[in-house]
């Protein structure tokens, strides 16, 4: 994982551990890695991961069970889709919007070009997955 300049890593750290619950990779009601084998593959300090884990604590997305470890709770993907969800509409897309303001980019032509994206992105998916054997969804 690289790490970027502009945000905290622990926030970063507890990001990276929402996008493997949404890709499936951590499913709902299993134990999360520990913080010490999180903390060794990405190569940081394990107080680090453990205040990423207390943020995901606090975002009712984990729970801590006293001798065993941590877990997800069952409405952790919706938690972290809402969350977000919100943050893309409070963020990142004003930023958008400010950015097309001051090049003069039409609303039409944003929406053409991340329909293309998507698109793209999800050929990619539907080739890997017809690759691996596994069902096509299309």
């Amino acid at each position: 994982m690289e790490f970027q300049n502009n945000k905290p890593i622990f926030l970063q750290i507890a990001d990276w551990l929402c996008d493997k619950v949404l890709k499936g990779e951590i499913q709902l009601g299993q134990q999360l890695p520990s913080v010490r084998e999180v903390a060794v593959q990405l190569e940081v300090n394990p107080n680090t991961v453990q205040r990423a884990v207390e943020r995901l604590i606090q975002q009712d997305i984990v729970v801590t069970q006293r001798g065993r470890g941590n877990y997800l709770t069952q409405d952790a993907f919706s938690r972290i889709e809402d969350f977000r969800r919100q943050r893309l509409l409070d963020e990142a897309l004003p930023k958008l919007a400010d950015e097309m303001m001051l090049l003069g980019v039409k609303p039409k032509e944003v929406a053409n070009a991340l329909q293309n994206i998507i698109n793209s992105r999800l050929s990619a998916l539907n080739v890997k997955k017809d690759a691996s054997g596994e069902k096509n969804p299309t």
